[in-house]
């Protein structure tokens, strides 16, 4: 078990580190003439799709309990 959560921990930092560089190459990105859209796009799908990993990450590390 503690081996598991060290894994979902190492996993959870990760994520939230690639989320941060995407971040900001994002904003360097957007900043650009001409402006590469697709890309953009792309890139905005995959932060929000490390959003939603680092979520379902952090409810798997402390879950909530109903009250």
């Amino acid at each position: 078990m503690d081996s598991n959560l060290h894994s979902l921990a190492r996993q959870l930092i990760e994520c939230r580190m690639e989320h941060a560089d995407l971040d900001a190459t994002i904003d360097r990105l957007a900043e650009t003439i001409p402006i590469d859209e697709l890309l953009l796009r792309r890139l905005k799908k995959r932060r929000l799709a490390l959003r939603d990993q680092i979520e379902r990450l952090e409810r798997e590390i402390d879950p909530q309990e109903p009250a």
